[in-house]
């Protein structure tokens, strides 16, 4: 009890002296070395190199790098018209357009803010020019690009595959029919919201000049998720496919993406990984040293003698995770949360790979509140906007996402029917 009780002041005291987390992270690890462990620290070291020692997580620098090469290239762009053209004769169908766009390029990037930033800067200019609400289009832009952690590939469900010892495959897999749910629930609202603007007629010629177009970026998605959902392709290799398909697509079939441009996304990338792989390396670490010492049993232990009942369990993590979304990024969140969350969740009879997918849509929506919503932080300095006018723009979003978090967790098929299971 005593080392619990050094181990929570010590991290409260560091969160209040603002400290970054790689700091606290490995506060944390130092004491729970010192007090259950063997009391050598040394031993942080060696855990750290055996956590990282994982083929898996060559796949996270590979899809930010592709998410950097279509970025640079013109993927973004030729996906919008291709969806621009399919929904101009839907009301709301420029919104409608947004919307799916960042869910396509989100199938390609794995990435929330690199979404937002690759749709959202061709498509604000051309929603506020077609007569739709700034507040609206903002809005639609940010909760378009939440999908990136969600529809697979996603950074996020990687590293909650690593931190739990979860399939990514079946995580990726399982994505699929929330990030769907959640594409269609903001699609019907925008068509929903704006049915009173002017419509575009529908034209059968710009639509296949689009597709021929955007084919090679629409056959992405469909390459990457067939492989992985057919078996065909592990997370890493679908991650080195996406990589080789980008580059090869953007400099030699679309010609807009130059070698000089693969040194300033490899720069990015780096910087990226920079910051994520000391993280995950002490957060892995830590892991071992819990699991070693069972703390997360004893955590289900005192859990069960809290409630019994699986449902309110649910809602209080459900609640936690909510509040940490307002707080952390999603990444933090993962790295600290998954690995004594997880083991409470199997428990209390939940799938591993369901519970992900919830705790992975719970942190989503704290893409979209303050604090530190990264999408609010990013469009606010992307757009140019006041801080309060994209809060009050995410808030319809943020209300849908709860209505949907509440679906997926209610019905388990709309994530674990593809999975099988």
């Amino acid at each position: 009890m005593t080392g619990a009780l050094i181990l929570l002041g010590l991290v409260a005291l560091l969160l209040a002296l603002r400290q970054p987390l790689l700091v606290i992270l490995l506060a944390a690890v130092a004491v729970v070395h010192i007090v259950w462990g063997k009391g050598q620290l040394d031993y942080i070291i060696e855990d750290m190199w055996i956590s990282l020692d994982k083929e898996l997580i060559l796949s996270i620098p590979m899809f930010i790098l592709c998410g950097g090469v279509m970025t640079k290239g013109s993927t973004a762009r030729r996906l919008i018209g291709v969806a621009a053209a399919l929904t101009g004769h839907l009301p709301g169908g420029l919104a409608v357009a947004c919307v799916l766009s960042c869910g396509v390029f989100a199938a390609i990037s794995g990435s929330s803010i690199v979404t937002m930033l690759a749709i959202g800067t061709v498509m604000l200019p051309a929603m506020t020019g077609a007569g739709y609400p700034n507040r609206f289009a903002l809005g639609a832009i940010m909760a378009g690009g939440t999908l990136g952690i969600i529809i697979p590939p996603s950074i996020p469900l990687i590293l909650y595959g690593l931190v739990t010892e979860t399939s990514i495959t079946d995580l990726f897999v399982a994505g699929i029919g929330p990030g769907l749910l959640l594409l269609g629930a903001f699609a019907v609202y925008s068509m929903w919201v704006n049915r009173k603007l002017p419509r575009q007629r529908f034209d059968g010629h710009r639509l296949r000049v689009a597709m021929r177009e955007g084919i090679w970026a629409l056959l992405m998605p469909v390459i990457l998720l067939g492989g992985i959902y057919t078996g065909y392709f592990s997370a890493i290799e679908a991650a080195a496919v996406s990589l080789v398909y980008a580059l090869v697509v953007e400099t030699f079939i679309h010609r807009e993406f130059k070698l000089r441009h693969f040194y300033d996304v490899v720069l990015d990338a780096s910087k990226l990984g920079g910051t994520l792989f000391p993280l995950l390396a002490v957060a892995l670490s830590l892991n071992l040293v819990l699991t070693e010492h069972q703390v997360p049993g004893m955590m289900v232990e005192m859990m069960k003698g809290v409630t019994d009942s699986p449902l309110l369990f649910m809602l209080i993590v459900n609640l936690l995770l909510l509040i940490v979304g307002c707080l952390m990024t999603s990444g933090e969140a993962i790295l600290i949360l998954g690995p004594l969350l997880a083991p409470l969740a199997v428990a209390y009879g939940f799938d591993p790979v369901m519970f992900g997918i919830i705790m992975i849509v719970n942190l989503e929506i704290g893409f979209l509140t303050p604090p530190v919503g990264l999408n609010l932080l990013v469009a606010m300095s992307t757009f140019k906007q006041k801080f309060g006018e994209l809060v009050l723009a995410a808030t319809p979003f943020i209300v849908l996402m709860l209505g949907c978090l509440a679906l997926i967790a209610w019905q388990p098929w709309i994530s674990m029917g593809l999975v099988g299971r």
